[in-house]
């Protein structure tokens, strides 16, 4: 008796499947599946006060932002993937008004971030450089003192080093104690230059700073403040009093401002 004609070819087919031995997936496959279901990271590249920017975007929020440098958008894929090992595809569609504004303005508040691979601590410590506002610094030991970490100061340093949204989490607006500008993923002259485009004079500041000074109080207020806490003009105001430790300042009878809550 003769197999129905459907089971003979699949054993055929089988055969021939077997004869082939093992076939591997094409290595874009994953990707293509991720993408179709958008699942995937997309990036676009768009302009900055320090030359255009790449920025990656996955469903969970903004994961990824580096300069457009020698490599291209080839190396900014490459770089993606040994940091995050997802799959990345270039953008088809122009990025949101609501981005380019954020970019423009080096402010990520409102916009959502992937920030999976970070610890709490550090991922606190990016979202607490969120809130630094434009024109104005922080020292490193604020950071700590706002998250409960008085003591971890050099390890905030460290979180602000693996920051993968720079720009849009501003770590650039976080300097050291004594008022120097201090390190930066893309350099300590592109940390400057956008200083400068927000109005925030670094140079000034590390003046101050090597002067000894590390708050400001108002004597018609009886409060003090750091340095740049309603802008530089502030610097400016007859009635500033300059204090190196917060310890001075209330031991002269100034209390801390309640805006930009100095360290001790």
């Amino acid at each position: 008796m003769k197999a129905p004609v459907a089971i003979a070819d699949t054993l055929t087919v089988t055969r021939a499947l077997r004869r082939m031995g093992p076939v591997r997936a094409p290595s874009t496959l994953a990707s293509g599946i991720l993408r179709r279901a958008g699942l995937a990271d997309m990036y676009w590249k768009i302009p900055s006060a320090i030359g255009p920017v790449f920025i990656a975007q996955g469903p969970a929020g903004i994961s990824f932002v580096r300069r457009a440098a020698a490599g291209g958008a080839s190396g900014f894929e490459g770089e993606f993937q040994r940091s995050l090992s997802r799959p990345l595809y270039r953008a088809t569609r122009p990025a949101t008004a609501a981005l380019r504004r954020a970019v423009r303005g080096q402010d990520g508040r409102g916009l959502r971030f992937d920030l999976r691979g970070l610890t709490d601590f550090e991922s606190a410590v990016l979202r607490k450089a969120l809130e630094i506002p434009a024109g104005q610094v922080r020292p490193y030991g604020w950071l700590a003192k706002e998250i409960g970490r008085p003591g971890a100061v050099r390890a905030a340093g460290s979180a602000l080093a693996k920051n993968p949204v720079p720009l849009l989490i501003p770590c650039h607006r976080v300097v050291r104690t004594d008022g120097k500008v201090g390190d930066y993923i893309f350099g300590s002259k592109a940390k400057r230059a956008l200083l400068k485009s927000e109005g925030t004079p670094a140079e000034a500041l590390e003046e101050l700073g090597s002067s000894g000074v590390r708050f400001l109080g108002s004597e018609s207020g009886r409060y003090f403040c750091l340095p740049t806490c309603g802008g530089f003009e502030s610097l400016r105001r007859s009635n500033r009093v300059p204090f190196r430790s917060a310890r001075q300042a209330l031991a002269a009878g100034f209390l801390p401002c309640e805006e930009c809550r100095p360290a001790a």
